[in-house]
């Protein structure tokens, strides 16, 4: 047995000796990755070893040397009271075990980001003034007036741009969702979210105690007499939605389904939060060409609450976004943004905008969609070789996942663990829908590391799910 293997390799060796990585083991001992992982998860649970994601697993400190006493928690069951709503929940968040392939994230690889300026910018707002000062509420003048520039270029001659003044730069996007929530919705009043949608924008929605209602959407978008009907049903003064490659489904809203849901939209007096995520992961495929421009940039009525994140463009180390809104409710999203996080960092402030001037940055987005497109494909091709049960609605030109529907008979928990212990993280399509789930999905992002194993994992994905079937 393996476990018992490692138990006398360990033996003698000094906390903190890193062990063999899992390649190395399936090579040395003739086992596969899910026996190797479940020894390590087995040594784990005795204390003998510990793992530290990312880096590796290392031999743990000696009993003696760690705390054995049992400790009891059990008084703050009744001091905490009865548990919120809206915990984190997410498989993406699940920590990736070491040379396992990570499909579940929703983050690129960092091959597909501008490392190189990142660090150079990190490292001179560090030596700048922006390493000892605060920043304004609002965010640094000059970030706001670069996403206020990036709207005001995609803006109609007859339409007023945006300003610096309507911008807020914020500390990631998820903290926006929840101050955008606070700031036009009471607790306990109806939220229309798409259905599947980002599972944060769930998570925001719980959080603030908004009632989420549910808005069926799938390949192209969703139906406007559809929406129409659930503003009327509820009463709903906010519709948060995702036109450009919407996360999980790909959907790109065509310019008839754009002016038919801000109708919609104007119509009912209510705000669209247009979730501007892909921005910068469009693959401008040669049949559909450039997407329209945000939302945002043809509305001067501030009925459009435009968010842009550049967490996952620039680097998540950079937790930077901004949320662009006119009018009151402007107001109100910086009171409650500010309620929680008072101000972004200046030093990371002044590191996005050091990037975002850079040559280097210019020439990364003009390669990186290529780039995309490449392990778009492999991913694609994989799905298509050893996923035959699944439904691959359609290969989106932009964001990050593929959206697959299961046999309806999957169990998709199950799957989740049987391919993790063969090395193959992929997500649970369950916590992506703000109600119940319509099938069994799977979201699988093509952007994460090791593209060249895409293909072994998803035929492991494929056998799991093929036993599954034999075993029914």
């Amino acid at each position: 047995m393996l476990a018992s293997e490692l138990r006398t390799w360990i033996r003698g060796r000094t906390p903190g000796t890193r062990l063999p990585s899992t390649r190395t083991l399936v090579r040395d001992h003739g086992v596969g990755p899910g026996t190797v992982q479940e020894a390590l998860r087995i040594l784990t649970a005795e204390g003998i070893v510990e793992t530290r994601p990312g880096i590796g697993t290392f031999v743990a400190a000696a009993p003696e040397a760690r705390r054995v006493r049992p400790v009891d928690h059990a008084w703050q069951l009744g001091a905490l009271g009865e548990a919120p709503a809206g915990g984190v929940t997410s498989d993406v968040l699940r920590p990736t075990p070491v040379d396992a392939v990570a499909l579940h994230n929703g983050f690129p690889d960092r091959d597909l980001l501008p490392e190189k300026a990142v660090r150079q910018a990190l490292t001179r707002a560090a030596r700048s003034e922006a390493a000892v000062t605060t920043a304004p509420r609002a965010g640094l003048q000059e970030l706001r007036g670069w996403f206020a520039q990036e709207l005001a270029m995609q803006t109609p001659a007859d339409v007023t741009p945006v300003s610096a003044t309507d911008v807020i730069v914020l500390p990631g996007t998820q903290a926006g969702l929840a101050g955008v929530f606070r700031a036009v919705v009471a607790p306990g009043e109806p939220v229309i979210l798409e259905s599947p949608t980002y599972w944060g924008a769930v998570l925001a929605a719980r959080q603030t105690g908004v009632r989420l209602t549910p808005l069926p959407s799938g390949p192209t978008g969703p139906d406007p007499v559809e929406l129409d009907r659930v503003f009327t049903r509820t009463g709903a003064r906010l519709f948060y939605a995702q036109p450009h490659f919407a996360n999980p489904t790909g959907a790109l809203w065509s310019p008839e389904l754009r002016e038919r849901i801000m109708e919609v939209v104007r119509r009912h007096g209510a705000f669209l939060v247009e979730d501007d995520w892909a921005h910068d992961f469009t693959m401008r495929d040669a049949d559909l060409g450039d997407p329209a421009p945000p939302l945002a940039a043809g509305d001067d009525s501030g009925r459009v609450i435009h968010l842009r994140s550049l967490t996952k463009s620039v680097s998540p180390a950079l937790r930077v976004g901004a949320v662009v809104a006119r009018g009151p409710v402007r107001e109100r999203i910086l009171g409650n943004v500010g309620a929680t996080a008072m101000y972004v960092s200046p030093l990371l402030q002044a590191a996005a905008l050091d990037v975002l001037g850079t040559p280097a940055w210019r020439a990364h987005r003009r390669t990186l969609p290529a780039r995309l497109r490449h392990r778009r494909d492999l991913l694609v091709s994989a799905v298509r070789a050893h996923l035959p049960e699944a439904d691959l609605a359609q290969v989106p030109a932009g964001g990050l996942n593929l959206w697959l529907q299961l046999p309806d008979a999957t169990d998709l928990p199950r799957l989740v663990a049987d391919c993790e212990a063969r090395g193959v993280m992929i997500a649970n399509g369950d916590g992506l829908f703000p109600a119940e789930p319509t099938g069994r999905f799977l979201r699988l992002n093509f952007a994460g590391p090791d593209p060249g194993r895409f293909d072994a994992a998803v035929a492991v994905i494929g056998d799991r799910l093929r036993h599954q079937g034999r075993q029914a």
